[in-house]
């Protein structure tokens, strides 16, 4: 089996985690700005951030053969100081010329405050302006369908093309807002919350699964990082055909993933399974 890992916090892995996801049909890992797990105090702690995130890791992947991917933001959990976060947004063109970054994300909503509402539109606008591809975190529980809304309305107000924004964080009652608005969706597996293996395949039985993708979005917290081919079993247990299985774990990734023109997987994977 092959897969893309297209939301994975790696600086918060192991490197036996790479191993294993190289072990398991890994053929591209892609990782998003994310929060630390505690608020960064300036734009000094970002630029380090994203020097790891473009530097570091790639190197830590390309010892077992996975090609490493990045975006870049502010992760909506710090945009409350909004003085910090005009300093952070003012660091991110600098780096969008990396070699391994994939465009703005994840940016989007926590709590759905004014503060991250800006914030968000900031990022939505540096992304337009460059023609970037965008990845945006839905709020968790009770605030992600009044987050999904906010979120579309800012993506349809600053004109963002739908097949080049992936709304993240889908569950049951959201995933059909963001396909009808014409964007990717992403269903994020977690061991306790966002969906299980069996939640994720239900949902992919009853939608179009052309514009869906399944992510681990491992981190420092109770997660994951074999979670897309954990599910990807379960698929298979329910009768669905290996190439099914490949084009929604493998195929859909590299699809939304191929607008950027330096993306690309380990080699050999792009071979018919």
């Amino acid at each position: 089996m092959r897969y893309v890992e297209p939301h994975a916090h790696m600086v918060s892995r192991t490197t036996d985690d790479y191993r294993a996801m190289a072990l398991s049909g890994c053929a591209a890992v892609c990782e998003p700005a994310f929060w630390a797990g505690f608020d960064r105090c300036s734009a000094d702690g970002f630029r380090d951030y994203f020097r790891q995130l473009t530097e570091t890791e790639p190197a830590r992947a390309a010892r077992f053969g996975l090609p490493h991917f990045a975006w870049l933001c502010l992760n909506p959990k710090e945009s409350e100081d909004l003085g910090l976060a005009e300093d952070v947004l003012a660091l991110i063109p600098e780096f969008l010329s990396r070699p391994n970054v994939l465009g703005i994300g994840e940016i989007g909503l926590n709590k759905n405050s004014r503060n991250e509402l800006r914030v968000l539109e900031r990022h939505v606008q540096i992304a337009v302006e460059r023609d970037r591809l965008i990845l945006v975190h839905t709020p968790h529980l009770e605030d992600k369908l009044k987050g999904t809304r906010l979120i579309l309305d800012v993506l349809r107000a600053h004109g963002v093309k739908p097949g080049r924004a992936l709304v993240d964080h889908v569950e049951e009652h959201t995933v059909r807002l963001v396909l009808d608005a014409g964007h990717w969706g992403g269903i994020t597996l977690y061991p306790e919350s966002k969906a299980t293996p069996a939640r994720a395949i239900d949902m992919v039985e009853r939608y179009a699964a052309e514009r869906l993708w399944l992510n681990s979005a491992c981190d420092w917290g109770h997660s994951e990082p074999l979670a897309v081919p954990r599910a990807a079993l379960e698929m298979r247990r329910r009768g669905h055909s290996a190439a099914a299985v490949d084009a929604l774990v493998y195929g859909n990734p590299v699809r939304f993933l191929s607008q950027v023109p330096g993306f690309r997987v380990a080699e050999g994977a792009d071979l018919a399974p």
